[in-house]
């Protein structure tokens, strides 16, 4: 099964967080990882919605040679699951079908007060901040600083990774709790880590390979399922 983070999105051109040039190295009057919290969005949603149309939606992304590597290896009976800490909805895109999100999704948006819901059009065309026909604000399913993640899901992402005999973590630094800490009930001896930090879990062997996940499992495809000498 496979345990993702942001690295395997920025070849689509969807930038990580932590990184040099991520999200939160971004310079302004209110720090990203304030503006991206639920308090600031009940605050503020109209500066909310300017910084989040403008760096986090990213509607013109597209799948990258990962996700669709990966749908590939579901299709084939290979790959059970993916995890994801990612809100983008391209592993969805390439064809995955399994596909647990621990912050939930971009594309899923709601009106907490009547129930209806929406598509990330519609939040992308508003002008200034997305409203229901009843008039409450429309708010994108996914997980802000301070809100807590679908038991469901963590319960979901727990048993998948418990039941794998490989595990492949791609594209994250591990950093983040306590969707991180999952990688914990990973039961199995091969583990496979693929990122470009090279961060593996803390007292466990793996094979670690430091480039883009997209180069390598793209290279992996290219061969019909064995890596090219360039890889």
């Amino acid at each position: 099964m496979f345990f993702g983070g942001a690295g395997v999105s920025t070849e689509s051109g969807i930038p990580d967080f932590r990184s040099a040039d991520g999200l939160y190295s971004r310079q302004g009057r209110v720090p990203p990882e304030v503006i991206l919290s639920r308090d600031f969005f009940a605050a503020h949603p109209k500066e909310f919605f300017e910084f989040y149309r403008s760096a986090v939606a990213h509607p013109e992304a597209r799948p990258n040679a990962a996700h669709l590597r990966l749908a590939e290896l579901e299709r084939s009976g290979q790959l059970a699951c993916v995890v994801t800490q990612n809100i983008d909805g391209l592993h969805q895109a390439a064809g995955s079908r399994d596909v647990l999100e621990l912050h939930g999704s971009v594309h899923r948006n709601r009106c907490p007060d009547c129930g209806r819901t929406f598509d990330l059009a519609f939040v992308c065309a508003a002008k200034d901040v997305p409203r229901c026909e009843c008039d409450g604000i429309v708010r994108p399913d996914v997980v802000l600083y301070g809100d807590p993640l679908d038991v469901a899901v963590l319960q979901a992402a727990a048993r998948a990774i418990a039941d794998a005999d490989l595990l492949i973590i791609g594209g994250t630094s591990l950093q983040v709790y306590p969707a991180a800490g999952l990688v914990r009930h990973f039961l199995g001896e091969d583990l496979v880590v693929i990122n470009r930090d090279g961060t593996a879990p803390s007292g466990r062997r793996a094979l670690t390979i430091t480039e883009p996940i997209g180069q390598v499992l793209g290279a992996i495809a290219a061969r019909g399922g064995e890596p090219s000498r360039d890889a």
